[in-house]
């Protein structure tokens, strides 16, 4: 594997984690989650998301500029690091839930904040069907997704692409995961293994065949 540093992006449920983990198994890389049941205010927010949106999205700003830093000051190079969460993703959901003075104030800890955390070699945007995410975010079971509210991702994944569409800043492979199941089908994540290994630079749009049942 010639990146050294891997990012994997994409809504709620797509698969991030899980295609994490198969990568740092495969290619012998050292995994970084962003923090996510550890944040104080993430149940509130899916209770009241106006009430809670600014406080929930300030805390994952600052959790995960001090991830990027710990990132810098081991060395970040020396191996292969795969994660789960890309900085600049970080407005995408601020942009969403913050009202316009609220974003004015995270806009300016954010700009001051973004210069200052490592640029992936390759980006690895997941997408799938929205109908997909909400059986998988009710497959894995966190209480606090139990009463997901569908408008919102809907309006996530329609921000992502959006994101995603005008990115350029690194090397990016757009994945369509809808139709497979890299989690428990062998040959659907071999195939991913052999996309993402071969991608070195410029957008890719790969949307894989149907996993055989």
């Amino acid at each position: 594997m010639d990146h050294r540093y891997i990012v994997v992006e994409g809504p709620i449920g797509v698969g991030k984690t899980s295609l994490v983990n198969a990568l740092a198994t495969r290619f012998g890389g050292r995994v970084v989650l962003e923090v996510v049941e550890e944040n104080p205010f993430l149940a509130s927010f899916y209770q009241d998301r106006q009430k809670f949106a600014f406080q929930t999205q300030l805390f994952f700003l600052l959790s995960r500029f001090k991830q990027q830093q710990e990132l810098f000051q081991r060395d970040l190079f020396s191996n292969l690091t795969i994660s789960d969460y890309l900085f600049a993703k970080d407005r995408i959901f601020a942009c969403l839930t913050l009202d316009p003075n609220e974003l004015a104030l995270y806009d300016r800890v954010f700009e001051a904040l973004g210069t200052r955390v490592a640029r992936p070699d390759l980006v690895i945007y997941l997408q799938a069907r929205i109908d997909v995410l909400l059986a998988r975010i009710k497959k894995r079971g966190r209480e606090f997704e139990r009463k997901f509210d569908v408008q919102y991702l809907e309006e996530l994944c329609k921000a992502y692409n959006e994101f995603f569409f005008h990115y350029s800043e690194t090397p990016l492979l757009v994945i369509n995961t809808s139709d497979i199941d890299f989690v428990n089908n062998e040959a659907d994540l071999e195939n991913l293994f052999q996309v993402i290994h071969r991608h070195k630079r410029g957008v890719q749009h790969y949307i894989p065949l149907a996993s055989r049942k």
